[in-house]
């Protein structure tokens, strides 16, 4: 186990630590900003380390990553001190954890193989678009509303195909979702739960590493480091193919795999938003993807 691999983990502790409490105003924790202009946004580390009842040398070690094992009770006085919510607060432990840990050797990327059932399950929820992808939010398997929902999307080839990736790069993004700031807000906020104890997985860091090169909005969004983003119940899709439709959408974790969800969209029968869902479903291409491959294959 070396220093280095020490470094980068308790580095990625602290730069959590770093972005919760830069974005912190004294306001929000009960305190009295005081005359003159601040020069560091949010708190400062000596009212941090007050808050929590640590020393400032102690607080500033975390943040530089130089202190790496934090007790418990340590890391609940500072989620309580920046007024975390339940899952900033399991983020924070997860990421003390994994510095205590030190792993030295980068994990391998997850399987991207998606079990034959999965397949015959996306089928079987037509009309309904869904999809399964990946920890990193590659589209893995689809049924033909699943990739047709996504305007634009089938015109990537199938491994460049990524939510994330089309949210920020592909040009029909923004006018498919009328949120669309709000969407990219989501979807960053995910990322950076899963790389916080994953940082150096290749298929989060080649993701994160292009986003951050080709998309201004992804840098100012990753730099932020929330990690809460809420997923709305309900999207709204202003489709050029079948017209404006609202849908409800769910993502189950799929057990027995490396991160892998499935991802469903319904309508309530017999409403515009279904009829324009039978409308895609029937316009999209048949051979959307692996899933109609593998059926087709089956049938011959």
């Amino acid at each position: 186990m070396t220093s280095t691999s020490a470094h980068s983990e308790g580095a990625e502790l602290g730069r959590y630590l770093r972005a919760r409490r830069t974005q912190t105003s004294p306001e929000h924790v009960g305190l009295t900003a005081g005359a003159g202009i601040r020069r560091t946004p949010g708190l400062r580390r000596e009212e941090l380390a007050t808050l929590a009842g640590i020393s400032i040398d102690y607080y500033v070690r975390l943040e530089r990553g130089k202190e790496t094992r934090p007790s418990p009770a340590v890391l609940g006085s500072l989620a309580r001190a920046l007024h975390m919510d339940d899952q900033e607060h399991q983020h924070l432990r997860e990421l003390a954890a994994r510095a205590a840990r030190y792993a030295p050797e980068p994990p391998p990327a997850p399987s991207r193989t998606v079990r034959p059932h999965l397949k015959l399950l996306l089928e079987s929820l037509r009309p309904n678009p869904a999809y399964v992808i990946s920890r990193s939010m590659d589209m893995l398997a689809w049924n033909p509303g699943g990739l047709a929902l996504y305007a634009g999307l089938n015109d990537w080839p199938a491994k460049h195909r990524n939510l994330a990736r089309y949210l920020f790069l592909h040009p029909a993004a923004r006018d498919l979702f009328a949120d669309w700031d709000r969407q990219i807000t989501a979807c960053v906020a995910r990322l950076r739960a899963v790389a916080g104890t994953a940082p150096d997985a290749p298929d989060l860091t080649n993701l994160v590493g292009e986003l951050l090169l080709k998309s201004p909005d992804f840098s100012r969004l990753w730099e932020r480091y929330e990690v809460t983003g809420r997923k709305p119940a309900h999207k709204t899709f202003q489709h050029p193919q079948v017209g404006t439709l609202t849908l409800t959408s769910q993502s189950l974790q799929v057990e027995g795999t490396p991160g892998q969800r499935v991802g469903v969209y319904t309508a309530e029968p017999g409403t515009p938003d279904h009829d324009a869902l039978l409308l895609l479903d029937m316009t999209a291409p048949p051979a959307a993807g692996p899933t109609q491959r593998d059926a087709a294959r089956r049938q011959n």
